[in-house]
């Protein structure tokens, strides 16, 4: 499990609202209207807080003639609320299994001087090299383009297609020709 699906169930489940609309759906489906009624808060309340919850997948909708009626998800429910105590060994698993495939993806397109062989067309393997990339460049220190591109050539003739990359994948910020990393979090893969 993700870290930080983990952490946007339990923001979900933050707000005492949610938790008393779980309660009246552990009971049994209901509309909307019922459970505005049941809390004495409004429709339009009621939908947020709905709308949340259907976020993180614990409650889903089915449509009666035109009514629409909200149901708990209690397997998902229960699976999510007990993840934080498997939290330890499923990290470390899954942590594991993405390091071998970013060190498959690199041995893949990075070639024995260290340049890439391509970049890569699949999404996925491309953010894999570029995070592989910009992970030389200082946390906090403004490049020049000059700078970038001189960096980028040590890996690849096309320096200007990479440049554009690291800032539309959020690796990197452009602001008045400089250049910055990200704080990693922003990253599409850390």
């Amino acid at each position: 499990m993700q870290l930080s699906r983990l952490v946007k169930f339990h923001k979900a489940l933050g707000d005492e609202t949610r938790i008393r609309i779980i309660s009246l759906l552990k009971e049994g489906p209901l509309h909307g209207q019922a459970i505005a009624g049941k809390l004495g808060l409004t429709a339009p309340t009621i939908s947020h807080h709905i709308a949340k919850l259907r976020e993180i997948d614990i409650i889903f909708q089915r449509r009666e003639k035109n009514t629409i009626y909200f149901y708990l998800n209690e397997k998902k429910l229960t699976f999510m609320a007990e993840a934080i105590l498997r939290l330890g060994t499923d990290e470390m698993k899954l942590a594991q299994v993405e390091d071998e495939e970013k060190y498959k993806v690199i041995k893949n397109f990075i070639q024995a001087d260290g340049s890439l062989k391509t970049i890569p067309a699949q999404r996925k393997k491309r953010l894999i090299i570029l995070e592989h990339m910009v992970k030389q460049l200082d946390i906090g220190k403004k490049y020049t383009e000059r700078e970038i591109n001189e960096h980028i050539k040590k890996f690849h003739e096309d320096f200007a297609t990479i440049r554009r990359e690291f800032v539309m994948c959020q690796f990197m910020f452009r602001q008045g020709g400089e250049y910055e990393l990200n704080p990693k979090e922003m990253w599409p893969i850390n």
